[in-house]
């Protein structure tokens, strides 16, 4: 079993995913932006490397202006190399990753021009997984799409044109479950015809259900039944409905008790859960560590070395709590670990606390840094305690600073980014 996230990552830095707008779009900039941008995919996938995880979804903002007309670049030759580098190192650490178009490309669409546009966006998304030399395991995600006042003659509609996607595309398609519109059960109808798999989404389910109603196992098994040997292992999507937001809306972080009580429901030690959920990468690690077959307290304590400034500016007690509760070296208190980092997070910041954690991150360089550099940060630190100035400005000195002193320890450290 695979946990894994989407497109982006928290904590690592110049993993940030650029864009151009279509006034700049000239084939000079096109070709920076592009490079940035698979440099920043390189970091994100030697991070999952490093942290064992195996699932990942890459932006679809990858290459900007992908599939329009914007943009004539050759860019998979242009880039041959970063291509080939970063696919060598996918494929060497058995990572699976998959695209998952957004709203707008819309496969069933009755208006021609929007058809031929979700044709054109199809074949970018697999052209990016074939030049990485991704196989069919790795896929694309799409929704059914809209229904136009007739579901049945919709659904025909995606199976005609889905007849008109290259062979490739239709290698790699795979369908999913939404919160409006198709249930699970249009969803593996729809599969079942087009001999393609179907992706169940808990939270979609559960805000639109089918009428028959099903638990999460029961679509789940029904779901897998569509999946074959050349598709992989099953993919499921998993998210938390976020309080007081709108129906569909994620959660900031995956609740760690709820998620295991979807995933005691599990019968299949192969099927891979995609979690949508804001903290991206941090959730996959939580989730990862609270269902390893291999539970070492060296897990929770590379954790804390990230969380650990983050939550002293959050909360002074729970920091000493959390401290506490780590030094029992025989014991892996996974639940009570994370209980306290999200009832930290959970807590708005205090002046006072602010001022503890910048002062103990401060102490990496304090002793190194110039007179300037020592005046600035007594400027900001003063300017943040008459509110004159803000934290943020103070955070992003010392981040500076981290870099320039090359303190590797904090720029892993999500106190900078949380």
């Amino acid at each position: 079993m695979s946990i894994g996230y989407a497109c982006l990552n928290i904590g690592t830095p110049n993993t940030n995913i650029r864009s151009v707008m279509q006034r700049n779009a000239t084939p000079e900039k096109l070709t920076e932006v592009t490079a940035h941008n698979l440099e920043a995919l390189e970091k994100m996938v030697d991070y999952n490397i490093a942290n064992d995880i195996s699932l990942y979804r890459i932006s679809s903002d990858l290459i900007p202006f992908g599939s329009s007309p914007v943009n004539t670049l050759d860019w998979p030759e242009i880039h041959k190399e970063d291509f080939e580098r970063i696919g060598a190192k996918i494929r060497n650490s058995g990572m699976r990753v998959s695209l998952h178009p957004g709203q707008y490309t819309v496969l069933n669409s009755p208006t021609e021009d929007v058809v031929e546009r979700a044709i054109i966006n199809l074949v970018y998304h697999d052209k990016i997984l074939a030049v990485l030399g991704s196989d069919t395991t790795n896929k694309i995600v799409l929704h059914v799409g809209g229904i136009y006042g007739d579901k049945e003659a919709a659904l025909n509609r995606f199976a005609e044109n889905f007849q008109s996607l290259p062979e490739a595309v239709q290698n790699r398609l795979i369908i999913e479950n939404d919160d409006r519109l198709y249930n699970i059960e249009d969803v593996l109808g729809l599969a079942d015809r087009l001999h393609i798999p179907a992706v169940y989404d808990n939270l979609h389910h559960a805000i639109n259900p089918p009428p028959s109603g099903g638990s999460d196992p029961y679509w789940i098994a029904e779901a897998k039944k569509t999946w074959k040997e050349v598709d992989g292992n099953q993919k499921i999507h998993y998210s938390q409905q976020a309080a007081g937001k709108r129906p569909g809306a994620h959660t900031d972080t995956i609740q760690l008790e709820t998620f295991l009580k979807f995933y005691d429901q599990l019968t299949d030690p192969t099927i891979d859960i995609m979690l949508e959920v804001k903290d991206k990468n941090l959730s996959a690690i939580k989730c990862q560590n609270a269902t390893t077959a291999a539970p070492k307290l060296l897990l929770l304590e590379k954790e804390w070395g990230r969380y650990k400034y983050a939550i002293l500016e959050k909360s002074p007690a729970i920091y000493q709590s959390i401290r506490t509760l780590l030094k029992d070296k025989e014991a892996y208190p996974i639940r009570e670990f994370y209980y306290l980092i999200d009832t930290a997070f959970a807590e708005e910041i205090r002046p006072g606390y602010a001022e503890n954690a910048a002062a103990h991150v401060w102490g990496y360089f304090k002793k190194h840094v110039t007179d300037a550099e020592r005046r600035q940060y007594e400027k900001n630190l003063a300017s943040y305690r008459n509110g004159t100035g803000t934290l943020a400005i103070l955070k992003r000195q010392l981040f500076r600073l981290a870099e320039k002193y090359e303190a590797g320890y904090l720029l892993q450290s999500l106190y900078f980014y949380l």
